[in-house]
C-alpha cells in the first residue's frame, strides 16, 4: 500500500496567506457552531452529521464526503452521514478499523492523511464506491486519545495534492467534529443520568411510602391483641394509601427506551450473521416487525446474541417473529449452554425487560430445555405504537 501525502509548511508564501487561513478557520468554527446549535432541532442522527459533512466540503474544497462513527444504539461503526453521495449505499456495510487500515492510521498518528490516484486503499469491498481515479482524504476525528470516527472526502478537481494550510484546516475541522459528537454523548449520558435519577427517585418514593404504610399496617396485624373496628379502619385506609402511592409510581418510566436506530431488525440480522459467522444464525419465518418496535426487538436481539457469546459456546442460534391478535412474539433460542451454568444472569437482559415494560411487554429468558438458552419478547404492538 503507497500512501502519499503533502506535509509541506508554505512559511515563505504571500503574507496575506496566514490572514486568510485564519479567518477561514474562524469560518469553519462558526459554521460548525451553528450546526452544534441546531443539533436539538435534527430530526435523526444522519441529518445532523450529512449537514457536518457538508460544511467539510464547503470549506475545505471537497466534491463528496462520508462520515463514519461509532454508534452507541447500535454500538458499531456506521456511516453516520454523507454529502455529495448517497448514504443509503454505505450503511448496510460492516467497517471496522481492520477493514480500512488507512482509516486506522490516520487514527492512530491523528494526522491527516491523502491517497493519491493509483495507490492502494486496502479497503472493504462494501465501500469500493469510494474509490475511483481520484485522491481520498482520510480526517480523523479524534478528542483527548478517543477514537470517535474518521470523514474520507474526496478533493476537487485540481485541488490534490492538498497544501500544508489545507491539510491543518481539515484537521481543525476533524477535531471540531469531534467536540459535536462529544456534545451529543455527553446529552445522551445527561439524559441517562436523569433517567437514574428518576429510578433513585421511585425507589425512595416506595420505600417512604408504600413499604412504610404496609409496615404499619404488618405491626398492627402481628399483635396478640385483638383489633378494634377502629383499628381495622386504620389499616384498611393504609393499605388504600399504599395501593393508590403504588399506582401512582407504577406510571413512572421504569427505565431507558431504546433509541432509533435508522435500520431494520433484518438488516440487523444479516449485519450479526456476517460478523458472528460461528453463531450459525438462521431465521425461522418472515422477520415483520412494526416499525415503532423495531429498536425494541433490536436491543433484545442484540443482548440475546451477546449473552450467547458470552454465556455459551453456540453454534446455532434461532430467530423467530410472529405477529397474533395484536401482539409482537420474538424469540431467540441458543444452543451450547454449559450444564452447570448459574442460574442469574447478565444485566443487559434484565435492562431490556425494563424496556419491554415501558412499551407494556414483558421479555423471558432461561433454560427451556437441557442446552438450550432462550430469550423471549412479546409485547402490544398497538401498546408499543402508542407509546
Amino acid at each position: 500500500m503507497t500512501v502519499r501525502h503533502d506535509e509541506r509548511v508554505h512559511a515563505n508564501g504571500p503574507a496575506t496567506e496566514p490572514q486568510s487561513h485564519a479567518a477561514l478557520s474562524i469560518a469553519a468554527l462558526e459554521l460548525l457552531s451553528d450546526v452544534i446549535a441546531g443539533v436539538d432541532e435534527e430530526h435523526g442522527s444522519a441529518q445532523f452529521f450529512s449537514r457536518l459533512a457538508e460544511v467539510v466540503c464547503r470549506l475545505a474544497q471537497m466534491d463528496r464526503a462520508v462520515i463514519f462513527s461509532y454508534d452507541d444504539a447500535r454500538r458499531r461503526v456506521h456511516a453516520a452521514g454523507a454529502h455529495g453521495m448517497a448514504l443509503e449505499g454505505f450503511t448496510e456495510g460492516h467497517v471496522t478499523v481492520e477493514s480500512a487500515p488507512i482509516a486506522r492510521q490516520a487514527l492512530t498518528e491523528d494526522r491527516v492523511i491523502e491517497v493519491l490516484p493509483g495507490a492502494r486503499h486496502d479497503i472493504s469491498e462494501d465501500f469500493a464506491e469510494l474509490v475511483g481515479d481520484h485522491a481520498l482524504v482520510y480526517v480523523p476525528i479524534v478528542a483527548a486519545g478517543r477514537w470517535l470516527g474518521v470523514i474520507i472526502a474526496e478533493p476537487a478537481a485540481g485541488t490534490s495534492p492538498i497544501d500544508g494550510p489545507r491539510r491543518e484546516l481539515l484537521r481543525l475541522l476533524g477535531k471540531t467534529l469531534a467536540l459535536a459528537s462529544a456534545s451529543r454523548s455527553a446529552t445522551f449520558h445527561g439524559e441517562r443520568a436523569r433517567e437514574l435519577e428518576e429510578r433513585i427517585d421511585f425507589a425512595r418514593d416506595i420505600h417512604d411510602g408504600v413499604v412504610q404504610r404496609l409496615f404499619g399496617v404488618s405491626l398492627a396485624l402481628s399483635s396478640s391483641q385483638p383489633l378494634t373496628a377502629q383499628a381495622r379502619a386504620r389499616c384498611a385506609a393504609e393499605v388504600r394509601a399504599a395501593l393508590g402511592e403504588l399506582r401512582s409510581a407504577l406510571q413512572r418510566p421504569l427505565g431507558r427506551t431504546s433509541p432509533p436506530t435508522g435500520t431494520t431488525l433484518a438488516a440487523e440480522l444479516d449485519r450479526l450473521r456476517a460478523e458472528h459467522p460461528d453463531l450459525g444464525i438462521c431465521v425461522e419465518g418472515a422477520v415483520d416487525v412494526p416499525a415503532t418496535l423495531e429498536a425494541l426487538a433490536q436491543s433484545v436481539l442484540t443482548e440475546a446474541v451477546r449473552n450467547a457469546r458470552k454465556h455459551a459456546d453456540a453454534h446455532r442460534l434461532l430467530v423467530r417473529t410472529e405477529t397474533r391478535d395484536g401482539t409482537l412474539v420474538l424469540e431467540i433460542e441458543n444452543d451450547g449452554v454449559p450444564a452447570l451454568r448459574a442460574a442469574s444472569t447478565g444485566v443487559g437482559l434484565r435492562l431490556a425487560a425494563l424496556e419491554a415494560l415501558q412499551a407494556g411487554g414483558l421479555v423471558e429468558f432461561g433454560e427451556r430445555e437441557p442446552g438450550t438458552w432462550q430469550v423471549r419478547l412479546v409485547v402490544p404492538v398497538s401498546d408499543g405504537a402508542a407509546a
